[in-house]
């Protein structure tokens, strides 16, 4: 594995964090929306995330994650909805299980044991990588949206530790 590092993220490294984004919006599934989106989208992640992380692969940015509350309630304090994206190049390298652990171990440390992924069914790829990884499907929202003319479910998935 090429030398890697997780770091906090910077609003310098919101620019790249949108691009990538909007790669996966232009390019597939992962990322819901038919149309980019701005900067703003991920301030109001950045301002509204418990953990936002970069990973940095020889110093360039080639993925991200975060976590958010599931609702803002105190009662649901120990439950987060988890969310990342690295660059295709860097994917099936272990890299997602880094972050994935990342999140999945500083969450802990404030309290969440109860994590939550909604993915798009025609994700293939990530529906594999959460079920690999302890994450069993708990609701499905059947054609609920539909992109590039194809219409998908939304499958929920939950880890609690």
């Amino acid at each position: 594995m090429t030398e890697f590092n997780i770091k906090n993220v910077k609003d310098s490294d919101l620019e790249i964090i949108l691009q990538i984004f909007n790669y996966y919006v232009k390019n597939g599934f992962a990322a819901y929306p038919e149309e980019e989106v701005s900067i703003e989208f991920f301030n109001k992640i950045k301002q509204s995330a418990i953990l936002f992380y970069i990973l940095e692969i020889k110093n360039n940015i080639r993925g991200f994650a975060f976590l958010r509350n599931y609702l803002p309630y105190h009662n649901f304090q120990h439950a987060a909805i988890l969310s990342y994206f690295i660059l295709p190049d860097y994917t099936d390298k272990g890299y997602g299980t880094i972050l994935l652990n990342k999140l999945l171990d500083d969450a802990r440390e404030k309290g969440i044991n109860d994590f939550i992924v909604n993915l798009s069914s025609l994700n293939k790829k990530s529906l594999t990588f959460h079920k690999k990884h302890g994450f069993k499907e708990c609701g499905r929202f059947k054609k609920i949206s539909q992109k590039f003319n194809k219409y998908f479910d939304i499958v929920w998935m939950r880890k609690t530790l």
